[in-house]
């Protein structure tokens, strides 16, 4: 089910560090434009379904859930005083994915060691009518920059490149937490509000923002205020109020921080409905309570997230989905396919031995014309190589998925294993397109080896430049700084490059020549006239569907744990659904080339690759309708991230799923021309 109103319930990708951080995220979408008080979910039962929650009384304050993963004696440090904060605005929530658990940094040995964090603040809009998941929220701001207590110089915290990726800029929070140690109602500061101030304040609490931050790499959110409607619809009537008095619930084993839980004094309020200057007294106060729950399961309750009944229950229903659409392609293919294989090769041994004077047609008697090479073969060869070296990609990504790296609130990681697998395996891009083009008999294998590297970096770089104009133009910490930019050219530069040069030359080298059962004739033969649903377009349009009707069931999870705050863990059964994917896409591009053939159209090169990636455009009309239907973005920014990066995306799988369909057809061709008697 979609995250709880009442719960902040986004899932950013998390990731380890030595010192504690403190972020702030939006929220995402509440039900109702006031925060309501949630007890923590036990480690069992961590959704709470959205149901249960409309006939809840409005939201007094904010506990979200949260855990860490096991981690190793050898890192062991004890929680202290210390955080970091920063807010994220973002208009909308979307789930996020997770994994197994990894180690994670327990507290160390001394009492005070400093714990930083970051925290974040977020616009959710509320959706009472619509059962939808939360949209990924897109703008992301630092916490201070909205008029909290503020050091007089804020201390940020180094980040990994991933961290810097994911929109994350930790600093220290004002809340001493140390190990044990209670506070009551402790001053952070005294602060007058002017009524700039009061507007920013106003403007965030109406729109749900809320804050992220992190407590010994414990994730913890909370609204920063509430709107009282009083069952009036006009807003202008509306009561706007800030929390002042913040309370952190610790649960400690031994030496051990177990879980952190944050929420409100709703005592403590601060009217912002007019524009007058206001004074405030900030204050927090930390409890810690001692819990039998062992250091190893702390971060149980957001990998068990996506291994509830009912979610597993959906997933294996797409399971079952996609195998049974498998098993009617196979099946189709086998009786059908195999058995009119089988009287071609009858009657075309037979044609053999009858008179030469008969009227030739069918897939051999283009026999000749079959293995003429396509045009733009070097474009050709360029997104074969690029598509291998997504799919390489794509394998070390769900190998390191399964076996935990990318374990919930690992933050970054996936963003890093994405950079780096990318560049070090360039080089497969450069020997697949290169050795390939030089099959084709091409000569100007630079200028091929060139188009290779650009063809995909190229749309992605200029998407990049745009979006983060686009952030910076909202001073959203999407926006990469020049250093990371920098740091970014530099491996393109300095590993990607030369990889993809190093394997052109190897496939340059490896001189392999293409394998043609069948002489190629000097003069092509013309392509008799076709119906409409033969050409291109339409092949394209039945290739993609029933690939995409295997996987659409679980896409909507990938978009909500992509694009929102969903906890995705179930890497097994998303790495079956792929394969069925591959299974899928490469039958019907078979099938869809043999009918090409026999309908003696021999341009078949092009065809079975675009056929093979016409899934991406299904992936992308899918964003069409999960934008407008399944979820509440809103905004220039959030609109522009989420169709710009996801047209990356797809045309990746464009790429990647093409080269899977023409390697697929062009094994079917090479075999069925070797079964016959060829001139």
């Amino acid at each position: 089910p979609p995250p709880n109103p009442t719960q902040p319930n986004h899932h950013e990708r998390g990731g380890e560090k030595k010192k504690n951080a403190i972020r702030a995220n939006p929220a995402p979408p509440a039900r109702a434009r006031s925060p309501s008080f949630l007890p923590p979910p036990t480690p069992s039962s961590i959704s709470i379904k959205k149901e249960a929650s409309r006939d809840r009384a409005p939201l007094r304050s904010l506990r979200p859930f949260l855990s860490s993963c096991p981690q190793p004696a050898s890192r062991q440090r004890r929680p202290a005083r210390g955080e970091d904060e920063r807010w994220h605005r973002r208009p909308r929530a979307r789930p996020r994915r997770s994994s197994s658990c990894s180690p994670s940094p327990s507290p160390a040995s001394s009492p005070t060691a400093p714990t930083t964090a970051t925290s974040s603040a977020t616009p959710s809009r509320s959706t009472p009518t619509r059962s939808a998941p939360s949209t990924t929220p897109g703008e992301t701001y630092r916490y201070f920059d909205l008029p909290f207590c503020s050091p007089e110089k804020v201390k940020e915290k180094s980040e990994a490149l991933g961290e810097v990726l994911n929109g994350d800029r930790l600093v220290d929070a004002p809340y001493k937490l140390d190990f044990r140690t209670d506070h009551d109602s402790k001053a952070v500061c005294p602060k007058k509000l002017t009524k700039e101030d009061v507007a920013k304040f106003r403007n965030a609490v109406a729109k749900d923002y809320y804050f992220q931050m992190y407590y010994d790499d414990l994730p913890l959110w909370g609204f920063i205020g509430k709107v009282e409607k009083g069952g009036k619809p006009d807003p202008s009537e509306w009561k706007y109020y800030l929390y002042r008095h913040i309370i952190f619930d610790i649960l400690y084993n031994n030496d051990r921080v177990i879980e952190i839980n944050v929420h409100t004094d709703q005592s403590a309020l601060v009217d912002l409905t007019e524009d007058k200057e206001v004074n405030v007294d900030f204050l927090y106060t930390v409890k810690w309570k001692e819990t039998p729950t062992p250091f190893e399961k702390r971060m149980e309750k957001y990998s068990s997230s996506s291994n509830m009944p009912h979610h597993l229950e959906v997933h294996w229903f797409s399971i079952i989905n996609s195998c049974v659409t498998v098993l009617l392609l196979t099946g189709f293919l086998a009786t059908i396919l195999m058995r009119v294989l089988k009287n071609d090769f009858v009657k075309y041994a037979h044609d053999e031995e009858a008179a030469d004077d008969q009227e030739e047609s069918g897939w051999k008697y283009i026999h000749g014309d079959v293995f003429r090479f396509p045009k733009n073969k070097s474009l050709f060869s360029a997104a074969l190589g690029t598509g291998t070296q997504l799919f390489a990609l794509t394998t070390f990504i769900f190998l390191l998925a399964l076996v935990g790296v990318f374990y919930p609130y690992n933050r970054g990681a996936l963003f890093t294993a994405l950079v780096v697998i990318y560049a070090l395996t360039s080089g497969i891009a450069g020997y697949i397109a290169t050795s390939f083009y030089c099959q084709l008999e091409g000569t100007n294998w630079v200028r091929n080896l060139l188009l290779t590297g650009c063809l995909f970096c190229g749309p992605l770089f200029l998407t990049f430049c745009f979006l983060n104009t686009v952030a910076i133009a909202y001073s959203a910490t999407a926006a990469l700084p020049f250093g990371t930019i920098c740091v970014i050219v530099l491996i393109w530069t300095l590993v990607t490059f030369p990889l993809l040069v190093l394997g052109g030359i190897a496939g340059k080298n490896s001189k392999s020549e293409f394998q043609a059962p069948c002489r190629t004739t000097k003069y092509p033969r013309e392509i008799p006239p076709l119906p409409w649903y033969r050409t291109t377009v339409p092949q394209m349009a039945m290739a993609g569907f029933l690939p995409f009707s295997a996987i659409y069931i679980e896409l909507y999870y990938i978009f909500a744990s992509v694009w929102g705050h969903r906890i995705y863990t179930i890497y097994s059964i998303l790495f079956i659904v792929f394969i069925i994917l591959l299974i899928v896409t490469a039958f019907i591009t078979v099938a869809l080339t043999y009918f090409q053939l026999a309908a003696e159209d021999h341009e078949w090169w092009w065809r079975s690759f675009l056929c093979g990636g016409s899934t991406g455009f299904f992936v992308y009309g899918y964003c069409l309708y999960y934008y407008y239907a399944r979820s509440d973005m809103s905004g220039f920014m959030q609109t522009s991230f989420f169709f710009g990066y996801m047209a990356c995306i797809c045309y990746a799988f464009f790429l990647m799923l093409g080269m899977v369909g023409f390697r697929a057809a062009l094994f079917f061709v090479r075999h069925i021309y070797k079964s016959i008697k060829c001139e």
